[in-house]
C-alpha cells in the first residue's frame, strides 16, 4: 500500500519519518468548510475533507492500493477555537490568551484507503492534549512574534520551537501538539492491516 500525507506541514512529515513510515506528500487543495462548533468535531470534519480530496484525486488518476492520512489541528482556549493567526496582531492576541494558563490542542485524523476495484473506506478519530503555559510578559510575546515562528501554527506557537521556554506541562500526547498523534496513527493503520 502506498501511503500519502494530505498535508505540506514539515512537522507532520518529520513525525511520520520519525516512526519509520515511507510516504509521499500530496497536500489537499480543498476549500475547508466548517459546519461544526466543537473543537473535536471541527478537526475531524476538516481532516475528513482533506483525506476525501486527496483520495478522490488519486482515484481519478487511476491509483489503486493506497492510504491517505488527512489531519487538522486547532487550539481551544476557554471554548474559543484558535487556528493559525491572520497576522502579527492576531498572533499577539492569541499568545496573551494562552499564557499563564491551560488550553487544549485537538488534532483530527482521517485515514482513507482504497484497494483495487473497491470503493474507498474511511476512519476518522481525534486526540486531545492539555498544555499549560507559564506567564509571558508583553515584551516576551512581542519578541516571540518577531521571530516569525507563530505565523503558521495553530494557536500561534510551536511547542517544539522557541515557545518551549514557556511550556510548563503537557498532559497527553506531545506529538499531537506538534501536529500529528503518530503513535495513534500507526496503531490505527496497523489495526486495519494498512502497514
Amino acid at each position: 500500500m502506498k501511503l500519502y500525507l494530505a498535508s505540506a506541514s514539515p512537522r507532520r512529515k518529520e513525525l511520520l519519518k520519525q516512526i519509520g513510515l515511507s510516504f509521499k506528500t500530496m497536500p489537499s487543495t480543498v476549500e475547508e468548510k466548517i459546519t461544526k462548533t466543537e473543537p473535536q468535531e471541527v478537526v475531524e470534519e476538516l481532516s475528513y475533507q482533506k483525506a476525501v480530496d486527496v483520495c478522490g484525486r488519486l482515484t481519478e488518476s487511476g491509483q489503486e492500493d493506497f492510504v491517505v492520512i488527512g489531519a487538522d489541528t486547532v487550539v481551544s482556549c476557554w471554548g474559543e477555537i484558535l487556528g493559525k493567526p491572520a497576522d502579527r496582531e492576531d498572533a499577539r492576541g492569541m499568545l496573551k490568551k494562552l499564557q499563564g494558563g491551560s488550553h487544549q490542542v485537538y488534532t483530527g485524523v482521517t485515514l482513507a484507503w482504497k484497494y483495487s476495484g473497491m470503493a474507498p473506506m474511511y476512519h476518522t478519530f481525534s486526540e486531545c492534549t492539555d498544555v499549560t503555559m507559564y506567564s509571558m510578559t508583553e515584551e516576551e510575546i512581542a519578541r516571540y512574534v518577531d521571530s516569525g515562528e507563530p505565523m503558521d501554527k495553530a494557536g500561534a506557537y510551536a511547542i517544539q520551537g522557541l515557545c518551549a521556554a514557556y511550556i510548563q506541562g503537557v498532559c497527553g500526547d506531545y506529538n499531537n501538539v506538534v501536529g500529528l498523534p503518530v503513535g495513534r496513527v500507526y496503531q490505527e493503520l496497523r489495526k486495519r492491516g494498512l502497514v
